[in-house]
């Protein structure tokens, strides 16, 4: 349904015909975290998140899994390989 609280004429999930059926009625300001985010959007006279109502909980564990400035670095370590089974592939 279309917001009538805070963002208005957005689309949110979680507006009902009685209203916000979020927490407290409304959605919450963007983090610290979220202020290069392509999710987040000025609406009246300060800054939300399109994706979440409450940005504050997908940062409190570490990156925000719905961040589209944050990549996720993946490592490649070379484990240890063991000699006999090397030398075994390269017999094949």
């Amino acid at each position: 349904m279309i917001c009538t609280t805070i963002k208005k004429d957005h689309d949110c999930t979680l507006m009902t015909a009685n209203g916000c059926s979020y927490n407290g009625g409304s959605c919450h300001e963007i983090v610290d975290e979220c202020k290069d985010c392509n999710r987040s959007a000025k609406f009246q006279t300060a800054w939300y998140c399109t994706a979440c109502p409450e940005p504050a909980l997908k940062w409190k564990n570490g990156n925000c899994n719905l961040a589209t400035h944050v990549s996720s670095v993946i490592k490649s370590e070379q484990g240890h390989l063991n000699p006999l089974k090397a030398s075994k592939r390269l017999g094949r």
